[in-house]
């Protein structure tokens, strides 16, 4: 994803969950269903989207992500929420619509 297509999504005023990730990770794959399923179940009210961070250096840096998976949460620019590690599909659920408005 380009950095100004990143910058545009996060500004959006639906939550946006931006999965931070690695091809080589273990648990990012494990992450994956979970995230096919917070989809499935909010629909339009939540964007996921996927960052590898080998492939987007710079966003990963810009956002100190130092381990993967990591999870953060925007809206409207800002961050909400920021998590390391595998979350259950309720876990990420309930996070997003507790932090979003």
């Amino acid at each position: 994803m380009e950095k100004s297509n990143f910058k545009d999504t996060i500004h959006s005023e639906n939550p946006v969950l931006v999965d931070f990730f690695a091809t080589w990770c273990g648990p990012c794959q494990m992450l994956t269903p979970v995230l096919q399923q917070v989809k499935d179940r909010l629909g339009k009210r939540v964007t996921v989207i996927k960052i590898d961070v080998d492939k987007n250096v710079k966003i990963a840096a810009k956002y100190k992500v130092r381990g993967v998976p990591t999870l953060l949460l925007f809206q409207n620019g800002k961050q909400l929420w920021r998590q390391s590690g595998v979350l259950s599909t309720d876990e990420i659920i309930n996070v997003i619509l507790e932090k979003s408005n």
